[in-house]
């Protein structure tokens, strides 16, 4: 008994779903086998995966974090970005701290910039002053993150820069202890994009 297609075919070995011989047969063979080959190449060149936490490396297990160097007047600055370092930076790079003398990595730096700017204020009337709405701390740091078993720089910035806002009328400790929030964050995400 014949297939329907075998039934339909004309003269020439056509019919309406196109050529069926066997050399069309030996065709759609090899393509089929090429398609599978070459997914499989596709695939197995992008065997690769991204690990949760892959910095610091495998071996660095502690770090030891350093008072930054204060190039700025405002000297309250070097303790309370080392209290959010030292509370923060660990956890998140999922290291423990230690000791310089015994850590596997080390976090230094200097503050290189502390200032305070009005961003948002309403112009006054002619011959008084602008009314400021609100205030800004801009605190800028030089970062390196240097891996003491291997003797090589993990991560290093030249110019990390955050920025807390706070109200007018309002202290300015709250915008300079956000600014050092994101300024630790800041740190955080530069040395994971690192890797």
């Amino acid at each position: 008994m014949r297939s329907r297609l075998e039934r339909e075919r004309d003269p020439e070995g056509l019919s309406a779903a196109g050529p069926v011989g066997p050399g069309f047969r030996a065709v759609r063979r090899f393509l089929v086998q090429w398609t599978g080959v070459l997914l499989s190449v596709a695939f197995a060149g992008c065997n690769y995966s991204f690990v949760a936490g892959s910095f610091p490396p495998p071996h660095v297990q502690s770090v030891a974090i350093e008072p930054f160097e204060n190039e700025t007047t405002r000297f309250e600055l070097t303790g309370e970005l080392y209290d959010q370092l030292l509370r923060r930076l660990p956890s998140a790079l999922g290291v423990r701290t230690a000791g310089a003398d015994v850590a596997d990595a080390i976090v230094r730096g200097s503050i290189t910039r502390y200032d305070v700017v009005a961003p948002n204020y309403r112009a006054g009337q002619p011959g008084q002053a602008a009314a400021v709405l609100q205030r800004q701390v801009n605190i800028s740091v030089r970062v390196e993150i240097v891996d003491l078993v291997e003797n090589v720089i993990l991560w290093e910035s030249t110019n990390v820069t955050a920025r807390g806002e706070y109200a007018e009328g309002s202290p300015e400790d709250g915008g300079r202890l956000r600014a050092i929030e994101l300024l630790v964050q800041e740190i955080v995400d530069g040395a994971q994009s690192n890797w």
